[in-house]
């Protein structure tokens, strides 16, 4: 079987990219703009034609489609998240009709629900920024690309090698720096008020390779999440107590960011585990110490860019 995985320099992609390179009987290609790349895609300014043109030589059995933006303008995010994967779909329907495509989008693209709630794959998209905005038009054009496409709506990613754009992987480097030079400092964090639904990356990078190798039609749109709401708090916690930090973490008074308008985020994950035979096998707990282990070092790269390249995202509060 020939996959190609687009992005596989990032963050959900690289993870994506080692569990589908251990499938049996599996040829793993790689697209993107890194000159490691089989092949160089890059789907926020490729047209169409030259997409299809890099699909032939790729004769793909499968493509996953791990590329997006987190931040910046909204012309960028734009360009990234929907125009992208619109693009990848018109190049696969004339060069690679029959093969699947597995495209990542977010549970941002829901917006608010309702406190205690578990959000299913039928309710309401409603974003309340440009991020979930766009990835939500991406969305949108996977599922209507009369494609053998699905879309994997994925919460809060959290595990080894977390990008410095979000809070776990922000405070990871925090904390590495505290432990290592003042053992008893201050960390000063956003507000930590609101539920997220946290997911182990590499939990969603097993849902991916059974979406890719499931026989049959699945369904346009399915959720990955843990299926739990916890406190923010908790992950902030939970990666204190890892690192053995004995300092004071002091968290501001007033929300910021996404978390005014999104305080609640829990993902409905039955269809998942019926359409796929998959359910979540790591707990917060074992997601916060497999990072710690990982990135808890003092950091050797600048700050502000993660291991796919740049962070884009915002310094709030919210881990997305």
């Amino acid at each position: 079987m020939r996959i190609l995985v687009l992005g596989s320099t990032g963050y959900l992609g690289g993870h994506i990219a080692e569990r589908l390179h251990a499938l049996p009987d599996v040829r793993l290609l790689h697209g993107g703009r890194a000159p490691s790349d089989d092949l160089r895609i890059d789907l926020a300014r490729m047209s169409p034609a030259a997409l299809a043109e890099q699909l032939t030589r790729a004769e793909p059995d499968a493509v996953v489609n791990c590329v997006g933006a987190v931040g910046g303008s909204t012309l960028a995010l734009a360009e990234v998240n929907s125009r992208g994967p619109a693009a990848l779909c018109e190049a696969m329907r004339a060069a690679a009709p029959a093969a699947r495509l597995v495209h990542i989008g977010s549970a941002a693209e829901y917006g608010p629900t309702g406190i205690g709630e578990r959000t299913t794959e039928e309710a309401a998209a409603r974003p309340v920024a440009p991020y979930g905005a766009t990835k939500l038009a991406g969305t949108l054009a996977v599922l209507d690309a009369e494609l053998d496409a699905l879309v994997l709506r994925v919460t809060n990613p959290v595990g080894p090698r977390a990008p410095r754009a979000g809070l776990p992987g922000r405070l990871t480097a925090e904390l590495g720096r505290a432990v290592a030079r003042t053992p008893h400092a201050t960390v000063r964090v956003g507000d930590l008020s609101a539920y997220r639904d946290f997911v182990d990356v590499r939990d969603v990078a097993h849902a991916v390779a059974l979406a890719v190798t499931s026989p049959g039609r699945l369904p346009g749109l399915l959720n990955i999440g843990s299926g739990r709401g916890v406190p923010v708090r908790d992950l902030v916690h939970g990666l204190v107590r890892a690192a053995g930090f004995t300092g004071r973490v002091e968290e501001s008074l007033g929300k910021v960011g996404r978390s005014v308008a999104v305080p609640w985020q829990c993902a409905d994950i039955g269809a998942a585990t019926r359409e796929l035979g998959w359910t979540p096998e790591h707990s917060l707990r074992d997601s916060v110490t497999a990072l710690w282990a990982a990135d808890g070092a003092p950091p050797s790269r600048p700050e502000g860019t993660g291991p796919g390249g740049p962070c884009l995202a915002p310094a709030g509060g919210d881990p997305r």
